[in-house]
């Protein structure tokens, strides 16, 4: 099985896995054969990615560490939670939006303890990267992927589970002051102006400002709104924090924050590599980022994780068949097609071993899209 994109899916190729819709619902079952029609309406319900089965990948296990119908529910608990709190302030009936807000923080609570259950277990790495998308917008779906990095970061500190609790509330909310940002500005195309950067930055306070208000919510958790911009060199904003000033939390949700925001593509940036991505993180260790953190986060996640299709500086195609732990941008490949593209009988490399090390992955097949 491997991941995707539709634009290079041919004409009766079978899903490896079910589509669902925003609502939980299968939109089409694993083993479907894609029609240019059914190909046509994925598109227009911005479903651009899927998992296929065909000869090339047979084998290649994939391994969904978060189950596709949790995620579908994470998204859309957050999609409504955010806009509940959101709009306390612009409430006309302040009583009634307090029980909406607090009905939605219980329900934060609720899909966070199940992700938490789920990742206790987990004994392979994360696999967000090569996730079919359930949500059009940005901020919820980033909001959950930080989520669960900053989950499976906190267990892999060894916390108590009330500090990890608070750790994922703190993440799934950290940006809700974005929710005040005008969307022109959050999607605009190109560079932001610096009079528009400085506007985006108000998110922390506002966030902070925000939760803070709301008495079910621990302060530490607001704290995480306001400091997950805030780097231990002091170059951080929106108030400069160096070292142990800047929360433990915020620590954790700086470095689950950035990864995840370079490594998918925006309206006014495209998504850098995952390896590359954590070259950044690892280029700001002891500086921006807390050094045991980096070191945690690089042992749990996948970066290229199996079923990615990926190209080498070489011209060549393969298929991630396995993953490596020890060397996270350098996984087992299996070659489908030759330097001239041209498709050809497969085999398997490794990009670990010593006669490989030149070889390098420049592209990964539906993260950069």
């Amino acid at each position: 099985m491997r991941l995707t994109t539709l634009e290079k899916c041919e004409v009766g190729v079978k899903l490896g896995k079910s589509i669902y819709n925003e609502n939980g619902h299968i939109l089409l079952a694993k083993g479907t054969s894609l029609t240019d029609p059914l190909i046509t309406r994925l598109k227009t319900l911005n479903i651009f990615t899927v998992y296929i089965e065909d000869d090339a990948s047979e084998g290649i296990e994939i391994i969904d560490v978060i189950p596709e119908e949790l995620r579908i529910e994470a998204v859309n608990v957050i999609t409504d939670g955010l806009d509940s709190i959101a709009g306390l302030n612009s409430s006309k009936n302040n009583i009634q939006g307090m029980f909406k807000t607090g009905r939605a923080i219980r329900s934060f609570q609720k899909i966070f303890r199940d992700i938490h259950s789920v990742l206790s277990n987990n004994r392979t790495a994360l696999n967000l990267l090569a996730s079919t998308k359930v949500h059009d917008s940005y901020v919820y779906s980033h909001s959950l992927n930080v989520s669960i990095y900053v989950c499976q970061l906190a267990i892999e500190n060894g916390w108590p589970l009330k500090n990890i609790e608070e750790v994922g509330l703190g993440a799934m909310l950290h940006d809700v002051g974005k929710m005040f940002i005008s969307p022109d500005i959050l999607n605009k195309h190109g560079s932001l102006t610096a009079e528009e950067y400085e506007h985006v930055k108000t998110h922390a306070e506002l966030g902070f400002g925000l939760l803070k208000k709301i008495h079910e919510i621990p302060l530490p958790v607001a704290h995480c709104a306001l400091q997950h911009h805030e780097r231990i060199d002091g170059k951080g904003y929106p108030r400069g924090l160096t070292g142990d000033k800047i929360h433990h939390y915020s620590k954790i949700l700086s470095v689950a924050d950035v990864f995840d925001a370079v490594t998918n593509h925006r309206t006014y940036r495209r998504a850098i590599l995952p390896h590359k991505g954590l070259e950044l993180l690892y280029a700001g260790s002891g500086t921006q980022f807390d050094s045991k953190q980096i070191e945690l986060f690089r042992g749990c996640i996948a970066v290229y994780p199996p079923g990615l299709t990926v190209k080498l500086n070489d011209g060549r195609t393969g298929i991630v068949s396995k993953y490596n732990f020890n060397a996270v941008g350098r996984p087992e490949l299996r070659i489908i097609k030759d330097e001239y593209g041209e498709e050809v009988q497969p085999y398997d490399i490794d990009l670990s071993s010593h006669q490989n090390l030149t070889l390098e992955i420049i592209e990964a097949d539906t993260l950069l899209n």
